[in-house]
């Protein structure tokens, strides 16, 4: 059985039954419990309301409110899970996804006409990343050691071994998480910054993996944050509002706004700022203006 078809499987099982145990559901797919907790996260990434049930008659079941008559979806229901799914979709091409996008719709008694819509650019780069995203996924389930090169912000390039754990994406960005060999710990690595990423034999999952890869994402995007005023050009207040809201937005003239964020001092925060040009202004801090400008200058340097 194909992973998407154990996937479908799994949700019309949990519409059927209040909870399911991972035992159970690794017995009737000849899978591990491991197995089925990838699928149960897979399944949350498309926003299907799954949640763990713990104690001794525990196991996973589905919310309440996406059940109708203990057995179907209503229109409603199958509606929002065909969005999540698209959009999952186009970040991930996958001959499977589309198959099952099809059966959901199948379930749906008048034509699909959501409400809500999602659209994700179609990049040139992003072809190359999916086929990234494919083969560690391949290589997290089949347990594959991992060898590529990785380069830094500064064009350095060092060669690692990973244990893959988790592949993470953070607002558009794609990430591995895994154990590098050469560290000794867990590490986080963006996928545009990997090269020549190749198969290096297999690796036995660490104990407590799980939850150090969520230690690990979560000090990654929880980073010491600085509190910073710009003062903004009016054309690139509306990218700023989306990002940070209205109430960090002031009008100070008809052609500028005073924006206050918190930023982490980070080449991340300085590729931010740096895209909008002289858009902005850095009132304050004067610690993160010196650290912004000194990023600027290293890059101008970096391709000279």
């Amino acid at each position: 059985m194909k992973k998407i078809e154990r996937l479908i499987s799994i949700v019309m099982i949990l519409l059927q039954k209040d909870v399911v145990s991972a035992s159970q559901f690794s017995s009737l797919f000849n899978v591990t419990k491991r197995t089925i907790q990838r699928d149960m996260e897979t399944l949350g990434y498309a926003s299907i309301p799954i949640y763990a049930v713990y104690g001794a008659d525990g196991g996973y079941a589905l919310m309440e409110e996406y059940k109708f008559d203990k057995r179907l979806l209503n229109n409603n229901d199958i509606e929002n899970i065909l969005v999540a799914l698209g959009g999952f979709e186009q970040l991930i091409t996958n001959q499977d996804i589309q198959t099952t996008i099809q059966k959901i719709k199948g379930m749906t008694i008048r034509e699909f006409s959501p409400k809500l819509d999602l659209t994700f650019y179609e990049w040139p780069g992003r072809s190359q990343i999916k086929e990234d995203i494919d083969f560690i996924r391949q290589a997290i389930e089949n347990h594959w050691l991992l060898t590529f090169a990785y380069v830094d912000q500064k064009g350095n390039k060092s060669n690692r071994v990973i244990e893959p754990y988790k592949i993470h994406l953070s607002e558009m960005h794609w990430y591995l998480v895994g154990y590098s060999l050469e560290r000794k710990d867990y590490r986080t690595f963006k996928l545009t910054r990997i090269l020549d990423i190749q198969r290096n034999g297999f690796f036995v999952p660490r104990s407590g993996s799980d939850e150090e890869v969520k230690k690990t994402i979560q000090h990654y995007e929880q980073q010491q944050l600085e509190s910073v005023q710009l003062l903004i050009d009016v054309s690139v207040r509306d990218q700023f509002i989306e990002r940070y809201g209205k109430n960090a937005i002031t009008k100070q003239t008809t052609e500028s706004y005073l924006v206050t964020i918190e930023l982490p001092q980070n080449s991340y925060a300085y590729q931010f700022l740096a895209g909008f040009g002289n858009k902005i202004k850095i009132i304050k801090p004067r610690n993160f203006i010196t650290s912004y400008v000194k990023f600027l200058e290293e890059t101008v340097n970096l391709y000279k």
